[in-house]
């Protein structure tokens, strides 16, 4: 299934489902409490998202979700995939991935990607991210 921007009809919520449209008719829809930043959002956020060649972006939110991914989603599958990184960002929807690459030294696209399991962080990598965790911990502490 050609699962791109130019198949892409539209992108719609409703009280508790995200649900995308192919210009096929394909309709597939997942439960917003597995996208706790989506889950959390106004309405206002939720509907001020850009579309891409791989999928949607919510700016304000910092969430990314892509097309392939929401398609072939399987919940379970993903949770057993999941690296180190990406079950942070999981369980803290409140880290903004944007500043938290920032500090690190590196793209907010590929911190993205490392948070979406669309890439792999290198050990080296992995361990530089969650020494940045792990310093903005301190800070947080020594308030």
């Amino acid at each position: 299934m050609d699962t791109t921007l130019k198949n892409i009809v539209r992108v719609w919520f409703s009280d508790d489902q995200i649900s995308i449209e192919t210009k096929n008719g394909i309709v597939k829809s997942h439960p917003l409490h597995w996208f706790p930043r989506l889950e959390k959002a106004t309405e206002k956020q939720r509907n001020n998202f850009e579309l891409s060649h791989f999928g949607i972006h919510w700016p304000e939110l910092d969430e990314d979700l892509s097309f392939e991914g929401f398609f072939t989603f399987n919940k379970d599958e993903i949770e057993a995939r999941k690296s180190e990184i990406q079950k942070v960002f999981a369980k803290f929807p409140e880290l903004n991935i944007t500043e938290l690459a920032k500090r690190v030294g590196i793209s907010p696209t590929l911190m993205r990607q490392y948070a979406c399991n669309v890439k792999q962080p290198s050990p080296e990598r992995t361990k530089q991210i969650i020494e940045t965790l792990h310093q903005v911990g301190r800070e947080l502490m020594a308030i």
